[in-house]
């Protein structure tokens, strides 16, 4: 009995140090051992000691929760994976596609171009450049 009272005050001073740096965590001791409380969380710990040996669980609805939780995380892995495995994977465009992509290409430089060439030889002309706005 002694044994577990210095390690119930053990885990306690322990768990005070890890309140003090992170203040994450609350401790709280009952008739059965202690409760750990994770502020962020919500979750709680129950801890007891069983054989000399601090055992720490789940409250049960915490871990129904948490099992849901892990269900529900599996099911959207596995569609996830579904909708990667079904959707066509990209390709690279074919040989129609690329040459009507260069000649749209070809035609905007062409006429790019052809702008440029009447703005340079009217100027070699020493002509006034048309208004073009």
């Amino acid at each position: 009995m002694r044994k577990s009272a210095l390690a119930m005050a053990a885990v306690f001073l322990a768990c005070g140090a890890a309140q003090a740096q992170t203040e994450r965590f609350q401790i709280e001791r009952t008739e059965g051992g202690v409760v750990r409380l994770d502020k962020q969380t919500g979750a709680m710990t129950l801890c007891r000691e069983e054989g000399g040996n601090l055992v720490c669980r789940m409250a049960p609805d915490e871990r129904a929760a948490y099992d849901d939780e892990l269900d529900r995380l599996a099911k959207r892995v596995a569609a996830l994976e579904e909708r990667i495995s079904i959707a066509p994977r990209k390709v690279l465009p074919s040989e129609d596609e690329v040459e009507q992509s260069l000649s749209i290409m070809e035609r905007v430089l062409r006429r790019f171009m052809g702008i440029i060439n009447e703005f340079t030889m009217d100027r070699d002309a020493g002509e006034p450049q048309p208004n073009r706005t």
